[in-house]
């Protein structure tokens, strides 16, 4: 059976990853979730990523992070999904917990930080938040 939304499956590995005290977690790899994952290390909320074929198949592995025994991330959460997708222009980008949050969105310039895409001035789908 196929998956129907693998951005949402990803998100929950970490969840639950983090929820268990996993150092890292592995999933299915592909190119927005590389992506995703390069967004969250350079905001800090996980150590690192790696990308390597087991047996043929693409995995992707997240090196999670945790600051005195406990996880980086608080929430992680989708917004937009495939049964409803949603889009902001750079005047209505959502803010996570007054700012101390992110929100993750795809552009037409890539998938970055609604503060990156308001610098340059471009709107997107909200794919996700974390804080």
């Amino acid at each position: 059976m196929a998956m129907t939304d693998p951005i949402a499956d990803m998100l929950t590995r970490i969840r639950n990853a983090l929820s268990a005290s996993h150092a890292s977690v592995s999933m299915p790899d592909s190119r927005i979730k590389r992506e995703i994952a390069d967004v969250l290390q350079k905001e800090g909320y996980i150590r690192g990523f790696s990308s390597n074929s087991d047996s043929g198949k693409p995995i992707l592995s997240i090196d999670l992070k945790y600051y005195h025994g406990r996880p980086v991330i608080d929430t992680l959460e989708r917004v937009s999904k495939p049964g409803r997708r949603v889009y902001r222009g750079i005047d209505n980008m959502p803010l996570v917990n007054a700012g101390l949050g992110v929100t993750i969105v795809s552009t037409s310039k890539g998938i970055m930080t609604a503060k990156t895409a308001k610098h340059m001035n471009v709107g997107g789908e909200i794919i996700c938040t974390v804080s």
